[in-house]
């Protein structure tokens, strides 16, 4: 069997196989050798499967063979998988085809773990952990603790240990490259040419590049006094909590910048040049928030562009457009729009052609460039920006490259969340977007809105407690799940799971067969009225599936 699967892969690496990419722009099919070269270093034989180990193998023979006719500094300087770009999506591609026996190496310089580990998530998350904590302690009262008056945050004791928290993530993600025997390249990467990257002055090739550098804060050039303005990465700079602050931006950064620095205590403003935020949510979504905040006394300032930042005597003076002047601040955050990071990569060299708004990478759906070889995901493709997606793709490029497994990422049905105040859950198509791609009379929308029992017992005027909100939007006579949004307590971990069932492609009677967890707010999915009487429900006599054994 091993012999038959050795001439199966050496078949399978002298075939010419079909890899779509871009020419001129336009969809065209290309032929490469999907030839794999791999690495001598891989897992112990003790650890790897056996399958993979006749692979490797293998494997190792290919390269060994394609290594004598390099010289040895050559051979140091060449690898099968080179990653520009030392993020989650390119580390996590840059370990998965190490595991297939790929020589990989991945240049960065700067800290291990992109955006998303220093400057992004993480520390994000850690930031809104800590204005949840705040909100618990104002609620604490509400169910007759007393002492709570006293409670006060320590802003730099908090970011030290969040940047320790940081840094330790760094050294896990170094360590698990080395692990995996994947090397550093550390410094500015560029390409020199086809398939040649110079790193800190030294040139290195490879079989195969892929670029996953990400992206970066837009500070607006033509902002008169952007430099007294700071970007969500200064936000992780502040060695103490300002007193007031406005934050710019209608997506998802600056509603959850806005809403940490409101829970911790921070007087802020939120502008937005449209009518409300994160317009691009299903409306009970983005209209329910706009409620709240008004309740928490965040001040939104809708339909607001701003003109001047001015810098009086430490504080941040804010005139609109209008010449209407906004107030005095001690931080104004910029959050309107992230930029890729392809300036300094002299991509032309490569022959790495951009989109045709001349901004992101130009990529197909196997995440194929315009150039033979070279690759590209995350940030600089501005599809589906978020880092769980760029790390599948990552994945699933390093198995089709490196393990002859023929597959890509799936775009569609990306569950994702906004850590606003409450957090926002959500998973496939608005309403709208049902009603454009299906019909009008194609679509049924199930809703509710409730008090979730965190704030049942709290001794305040009903109307004045929070609401929890869900739309679920079917399409078709089978009623198949192709929306379901979420906002209140619990909803950033609540719609992971649902997301599940959607990918499957659920329907309502599927979610009404489920009973309830109760008292939850997740219930309400399950729940959802009228109850029992969708499309293809089996009224319980339905068959389980069983395992195909």
């Amino acid at each position: 069997m091993h012999r038959r699967l050795a001439l199966m892969l050496l078949a399978s690496a002298r075939a010419l196989r079909p890899i779509a990419s871009l020419r001129g722009g336009a969809k065209t099919l290309r032929r490469a050798s999907a030839a794999p070269t791999m690495s001598d270093t891989h897992p112990a034989a003790s650890s790897t499967p056996e399958g993979v180990r006749d692979r490797l193998g293998f494997a190792t023979q290919l390269r060994r063979r394609r290594d004598s006719e390099l010289t040895g500094c050559d051979r140091r300087r060449h690898f099968d998988y080179l990653v520009i770009g030392a993020g989650s999506g390119g580390i996590a591609s840059a370990r998965r085809a190490a595991t297939h026996g790929a020589k990989v190496a991945v240049c960065e310089k700067g800290a291990l773990g992109g955006t998303c580990v220093n400057v992004g998530c993480v520390p994000k998350k850690v930031m809104y952990n800590a204005a949840h904590i705040m909100e618990c302690v104002h609620d604490a009262p509400l169910y007759q603790y007393s002492g709570t008056e006293s409670v006060k945050l320590d802003w730099n004791k908090l970011k030290t240990a969040r940047d320790n928290y940081v840094t330790r993530l760094n050294g896990i993600y170094g360590r698990n490259m080395e692990g995996s025997g994947v090397a550093k390249l550390e410094g500015l990467a560029s390409f020199t040419g086809p398939n040649e990257v110079e790193v800190a002055g030294t040139k290195y090739t490879a079989d195969n590049i892929l670029i996953a550098v990400g992206g970066k804060p837009t500070m607006p050039a033509d902002l008169e006094g952007v430099e007294h303005c700071i970007s969500s990465d200064g936000f992780f700079l502040l060695e103490e909590m300002p007193s007031s602050a406005l934050v710019v931006g209608a997506g998802y950064i600056a509603v959850e910048m806005a809403g940490i620095l409101h829970a911790l205590g921070c007087e802020t403003e939120l502008a937005v040049r449209g009518e409300k935020p994160l317009r691009a949510f299903d409306d009970l979504m983005s209209d329910t928030l706009v409620s709240e905040m008004a309740r928490q006394g965040l001040t939104l300032r809708p339909k607001t562009t701003i003109g001047k930042v001015e810098d009086i005597n430490g504080k941040k003076r804010v005139t609109h457009t209008d010449g209407t002047v906004l107030g005095e601040y001690d931080e104004v955050l910029l959050a309107v729009g992230r930029e890729p990071l392809t300036g300094p990569l002299a991509l032309d060299k490569a022959g790495v052609k951009l989109d045709d708004k001349n901004r992101y990478i130009a990529v197909d759906d196997f995440q194929n460039t315009s150039a033979e070889g070279v690759y590209a995901l995350g940030d600089v493709c501005g599809n589906v920006e978020l880092t769980p997606m760029a790390i599948a793709a990552g994945r699933r490029l390093a198995d089709r490259l490196f393990a002859n497994v023929n597959g890509k990422a799936d775009y569609s049905d990306v569950p994702t969340v906004v850590f606003s105040h409450p957090p926002i859950g959500t998973v496939g198509l608005t309403e709208k977007q049902a009603v454009e791609k299906y019909g009008e009379g194609n679509v049924k929308v199930w809703t509710s809105t409730f008090v979730n029992l965190w704030y049942g017992p709290m001794p305040i005027d009903p109307a004045d407690k929070p609401r929890t909100a869900m739309k679920m939007v079917t399409a078709g006579k089978n009623e198949l799940i192709v929306g379901l949004h979420v906002i209140g307590v619990g909803a950033d971990e609540m719609l992971q799971g649902f997301a599940v069932a959607v990918k499957m492609g659920a329907t309502k009677a599927d979610f009404d067969s489920c009973v309830a967890l109760h008292p939850t707010a997740a219930e309400e999915f399950v729940t959802l009225a009228p109850w029992g009487e969708g499309a293809g429900d089996k009224k319980g006599l339905g068959e389980k599936p069983v395992p195909q054994i």
